[in-house]
């Protein structure tokens, strides 16, 4: 099966997202100060919306008001709160490997809410995706704290929905427009509940601030305009089984930048992470050539 440049291209570009935010968790535990998730959340979100509104010099109008809030707060606000919530009360690990069941959510949410069918491929590349995450980062008798699951799957469930409804609510605008949009209300939700629940961020230091602008700039501006045009040309399941590049890309930031080791399970854990990926985007391409009346009736 022959992939257009085109295609390759899509999914080079929206891969770009999920490897960068691999480095979420060096920057954090590296040059951020601790115990403050939701207040970094809100930095992380707010300064790099507002900065892309300046730029744009666009507002939402009628409907997508309400649009952006929802998805701001599906692929922001309430999924990030329980990344750390999960993060805070399950190990790494375990986290982890929670959070890689999105993907398979990713295909039944879109098979309902926007009829994309079901297909064996993509459910084969969310089961050896996360059996690849897993293996990367899974330890030895590591706690199960019913919370952080229940948290977890809360936010792999929030940012299914998100994924999905991207797709299916087209924007009338840029990619750019979008995701200051998003960023911005997802900021705007996180702020009061920062300020109601976690105690006054300590005056940053050099190091804090540019980990706070790595996370905001690069980590949020730049990779969710990334990650929402993907969306808008890749299947929901395609562009979700990109995720699993992330866990690949914090393994391998550890091993070289923290000293960390690397076992035979691990690299085992990268290969079916790799193989997951490319599983999840021949899923994609198969159909094209055999579903154009679906394609015409799937569409947002």
């Amino acid at each position: 099966m022959k992939i257009k440049t085109s295609s390759l291209t899509d999914i080079g570009l929206t891969a770009i997202a999920p490897a960068i935010w691999g480095s979420t968790y060096l920057v954090t535990t590296e040059f951020l100060p601790h115990g403050y998730p939701l207040t970094v959340a809100m930095l992380r979100a707010l300064p790099a919306g507002l900065i892309l509104l300046l730029v744009v010099r666009q507002l939402p109008q009628g409907i997508w008001w309400a649009r952006s809030f929802i998805l701001g707060a599906l692929n922001f606000s309430f999924f990030w709160a329980m990344l750390f919530v999960s993060a805070y009360r399950l190990p790494g690990g375990v986290a982890a490997t929670v959070g890689a069941i999105q993907p398979l959510i990713v295909v039944m949410l879109a098979r309902m809410l926007i009829g994309t069918p079901v297909r064996t491929l993509a459910i084969i590349a969310g089961i050896v995706g996360m059996a690849g995450v897993g293996l990367l980062v899974l330890m030895p008798g590591a706690a199960l704290d019913p919370i952080g699951i229940i948290a977890g799957l809360a936010g792999a469930v929030s940012m299914a929905f998100g994924t999905v409804l991207t797709r299916h609510w087209s924007p009338p605008v840029s990619n750019l427009t979008f995701t200051a949009w998003q960023l911005t209300a997802g900021g705007l939700i996180l702020l009061p509940i920062a300020l109601l629940f976690e105690p006054s961020l300590p005056i940053p230091t050099t190091v804090n601030i540019l980990g706070i602008a790595w996370l905001g700039l690069i980590g949020a501006a730049f990779t969710y305009l990334l990650w929402f045009r993907g969306l808008s040309k890749l299947e929901p399941a395609a562009g979700a089984s990109l995720g699993f590049l992330s866990p690949l890309v914090a393994t391998l930031l550890g091993w070289g930048l923290l000293g960390q080791n690397l076992t035979p399970l691990q690299i085992a854990g990268m290969l079916a992470v790799l193989v997951s990926v490319w599983l999840g985007q021949r899923a994609q391409m198969a159909p094209r050539a055999a579903a154009p009346i679906m394609a015409k009736t799937v569409s947002p």
